[in-house]
């Protein structure tokens, strides 16, 4: 009984580090695939860099911004930050 008692302090130690900092990083991280996988051609969006500009085509790695009339862009699909305003597509 009392060798168990001594890894008490250790099992609570290890049940506040997963709970205060692994679960909230693996919710932050999903939370990021789902806006990743939801995307679509229209959603005006915010790069990593801060480029805002309108979805124009996507493949499954880069996706290509319409920032103004003339101006097409590729980034990779991971370099989404935010999406602004959906399509109504």
């Amino acid at each position: 009984m009392q060798s168990l008692t001594s890894y008490l302090p250790l099992v609570i130690i290890v049940l506040l580090f997963y709970f205060l900092l692994l679960r909230p990083q693996q919710k932050k991280q999903r939370d990021r695939q789902n806006l990743l996988n939801a995307l679509g051609e229209g959603d005006t969006v915010v790069t990593i860099g801060g480029l805002h500009g309108v979805i124009a085509t996507m493949d499954d790695k880069t996706i290509t911004l319409r920032i103004n009339d003339d101006t097409k862009v590729v980034f990779d699909r991971s370099a989404i930050s935010s999406v602004r305003e959906k399509s109504l597509q």
